[in-house]
């Protein structure tokens, strides 16, 4: 059994960053949910694409990336790791989204094993409070995060930080980690391996998400927008999948030659005034053109076949702050 009350050395905790010292695993099965949670644009979806191994959350600069949980998983000889990446919790709540959102975060707190609240290594804001009083009130183990802690170059810049913390809660362990760099995950791994239920694995062992193809689809096309276009259009914006259509390998029966499986998908993106659907569409089209060619190649990373995908942009006013328009686009 884990000592969840065992005091936390601050000298070993940054020695196992700057050192890249790992734990010592489990002999035995462990699998559980962990919960990654934080305010928005601290690396939550960059760490667990780390994590994985592999990009499942859609990643960008701008804040309120992720909208959704969604669960990566894990799986190596003695562990699975059922994470569960969610949006950023947050103190402005300006739309029926924002509230969907937080709502989304915070549930994510009910049914997981582990927490690992993550912030930035020299970034505290009043989001990251919030996130705080939301734990405070649940009696899982936290594990406390510091999140990009490259940026601090000095062993003995680190210490005051990680006294900071250690003052504001009773953390059960303290991880400085480089998610981007993938600096010290094999850590952070052994030490979320630690607080999971002995069981055998939840998933197979293969699979990598319970999320279905149409939803990474829509995700894809989403985080491309996001990184083309302005700080006006990613938050009105939302991408919802028409037809999702596999066509597998067959015989052309005039040919006679093999063609191989494709996937025919139809999008249609939704903002919500005619001035951002100018904007993704873009002069002459190379914005959106751009979008459709840099989704098409993630997806046939992703998915590991060919893909026709068609793009279309329709403006659909006030759907990020109406509840039926919400519900029928999935959130």
């Amino acid at each position: 059994m884990i000592d969840n009350e065992r005091d936390l050395n601050n000298d070993d905790v940054i020695s196992s960053f700057f050192d890249s010292q790992t734990s010592t695993v489990c002999d035995d099965f462990r699998a559980g949910f962990v919960a990654i949670v934080g305010r928005p644009n601290v690396g939550k979806s960059t760490l667990m694409n780390h994590l994985l191994g592999q990009k499942l959350s859609i990643t960008s600069r701008k804040p309120q990336t992720t909208r959704h949980r969604i669960h990566g998983i894990f799986t190596d000889d003695d562990k699975q790791i059922v994470f569960v990446d969610t949006p950023g919790i947050h103190t402005k709540e300006v739309k029926v989204i924002n509230e969907r959102m937080n709502k989304a975060a915070i549930s994510a707190l009910t049914d997981v094993d582990l927490v690992l609240f993550v912030v930035d290594a020299l970034q505290w804001r009043e989001d990251d409070l919030l996130t705080l009083e939301k734990l405070s009130t649940t009696t899982l183990p936290v594990v406390l995060v510091i999140n990009k802690s490259d940026t601090i170059k000095d062993k003995s810049q680190m210490l005051p930080v990680i006294e900071s913390f250690n003052e504001s809660f009773d953390f059960a362990d303290i991880v400085p980690v480089s998610a981007l760099r993938g600096h010290n995950l094999d850590r952070l791994k052994s030490v979320i391996g630690q607080f999971l239920p002995k069981r055998p694995a939840i998933f197979d062992s293969e699979q990598i998400t319970d999320r279905s193809e149409r939803f990474l689809a829509s995700e894809i096309i989403r985080e491309k927008i996001m990184r083309q276009s302005g700080d006006e259009v990613p938050y009105d914006l939302t991408v919802q999948i028409d037809t999702f259509k596999d066509e597998p390998a067959h015989q052309d029966p005039e040919t006679g030659k093999w063609r191989k499986a494709v996937t025919f998908i139809d999008a249609t993106i939704f903002v919500e005034r005619a001035g951002q659907k100018t904007i993704v569409i873009g002069d002459k089209g190379k914005r959106i053109k751009q979008v459709g060619i840099e989704a098409r190649q993630d997806m046939e990373k992703l998915f590991d076949r060919k893909i026709m995908l068609t793009l279309w942009v329709k403006v659909k006013k006030g759907w990020s702050d109406d509840e039926r328009a919400l519900n029928s686009l999935g959130y």
